[in-house]
């Protein structure tokens, strides 16, 4: 059967205007770019998946200083009228007491044409307004930073205005979506990697970038890191092997039996080569298996830890606790909470 063609790229539109948050458009546009890059260069690990081509978009190619004082450089111009899939108005920032009713009408003209060809229209933030300006918003769910409730009671009175959520999918197929207060733009970033991509490259994401709770410091969010490149083929035939037999009792005696080395030396010689001592090695790939269940299955805890290797599933939760910083029932929750986005 031959294989599927790869899946077009996404291209995503950030709207630059002199009242936009420049941190917000960089950072989204540094999230997305690192889609399906990132992971591979930090653990190792290639996983095939759908990429984002972020762009900055704006009246002309010409530097916008910002209103706070930093300096946005647009890719492209309005004028250009590149097909978008996506469209982002970041959080907006108005010093001069003007309020929103009449301003953005380039911006507004070209948000609605890239609606109408089908592209997903968003907002972070204030963002929200230029959306409610350029009337996407009327009788339609949305949010918006809470200050800004007042303003859409006295400018647009038809907003479904649900302040209280961090993040609404609203309008015909979920195609207006708004988010909160500035910090919500990791919510958005999320779901749309996962609306894309799939909830793994989104839970990869959030490891990435640490977003979520921090409480427990970064750990929670660390994965295994790829072992040192060498050349020994014993110790690459022991890794391919224990790949597979993770969970089989005694590993690290399994490997030094099939490798023909003496328990010491193949100990000494596995660490030389991939930078972990043995045990350490197995442990770590249990851990991120039971890491892949916690987050894609609801299957016991006990079970899970059986299946990675761990007859005690008291001895797992104490080493995914010291590995992780968290229980795996606190994993879990953490990380699923990704596909309720």
């Amino acid at each position: 059967m031959p294989a599927s063609a790869p899946q077009r790229p996404v291209s995503i539109s950030l709207v630059a205007v002199p009242e936009v948050s420049a941190a917000i458009v960089l950072s989204l546009h540094e999230v997305f770019a690192y889609v399906g890059v990132a992971w591979e260069a930090l653990t190792g690990d290639r996983y095939e998946t759908r990429s984002l081509v972020p762009r900055i978009v704006g009246r002309s190619t010409e530097p916008i200083r910002t209103s706070i004082g930093a300096m946005l450089v647009p890719d492209h111009t309005f004028a250009e009228m590149h097909r978008s899939d996506v469209v982002i108005v970041a959080d907006l920032f108005m010093d001069d007491g003007l309020g929103p009713v009449g301003r953005w009408k380039d911006e507004i003209a070209w948000i609605r044409n890239q609606y109408s060809r089908g592209a997903i229209v968003c907002s972070v933030c204030t963002g929200s307004m230029m959306l409610a300006e350029a009337g996407l918003l009327d009788d339609v769910d949305a949010t918006t930073h809470w200050s800004a409730t007042q303003t859409f009671a006295e400018c647009y009175p038809r907003v479904i205005l649900q302040p209280e959520r961090l993040l609404v999918p609203g309008g015909h197929e979920h195609r207006i979506v708004t988010s909160g207060g500035s910090a919500s733009w990791t919510e958005l970033a999320l779901y749309l990697v996962a609306r894309f991509c799939g909830e793994a490259e989104a839970r990869r994401t959030a490891k990435i970038f640490l977003f979520g709770d921090l409480s427990h410091g970064q750990m929670p969010f660390a994965a295994m890191v790829r072992p040192k490149q060498h050349d020994d083929e014993i110790i690459a035939d022991s890794q391919q092997w224990i790949a597979e037999h993770y969970a089989t009792a005694n590993p690290v005696s399994r490997m030094a039996s099939r490798s023909g080395l003496a328990e010491r030396t193949f100990k000494r010689r596995f660490a030389k080569c991939t930078g972990y001592a043995p045990l350490d090695y197995v442990q770590s790939l249990r851990i991120e298996e039971a890491k892949q269940m916690l987050e894609t299955t609801d299957r016991a805890i006990d079970d899970i830890a059986l299946d990675v290797g761990y007859e005690d599933p008291n001895s797992f939760r104490r080493l995914f606790k010291r590995t992780t910083s968290i229980t795996p029932s606190q994993y879990r929750l953490k990380f699923q909470s990704i596909a309720a986005l």
